[in-house]
């Protein structure tokens, strides 16, 4: 279910950055900051468990800003 629910935000994200690109970076933001969180709450796990939990929230991240930053990218490339 999570799965799905980073996809649906790694969309809105990317679609948002390619028709409002300065506007898109508060939600990029945000979205990330929460993921972060998530990723600071899973590495106070003892060991191994640390890195396990939070790898999910950091790729999670890591995707978040690389759709924002792939619309705004294809956006700075049309001819208009």
């Amino acid at each position: 279910m999570m799965v799905v629910g980073i996809i649906a935000v790694c969309v809105v994200i990317a679609v948002l950055a390619f028709f409002l690109p300065r506007f898109s970076r508060r939600p990029q933001n945000g979205t990330q900051r929460t993921l972060g969180l998530g990723s600071r709450a899973g590495s106070k796990a003892p060991g191994p468990l640390g890195r396990l939990f939070s790898k999910p929230f950091r790729s999670s991240s890591r995707a978040v800003g690389r759709s924002g930053s792939a619309g705004r990218r294809t956006r700075g490339k049309l001819p208009f």
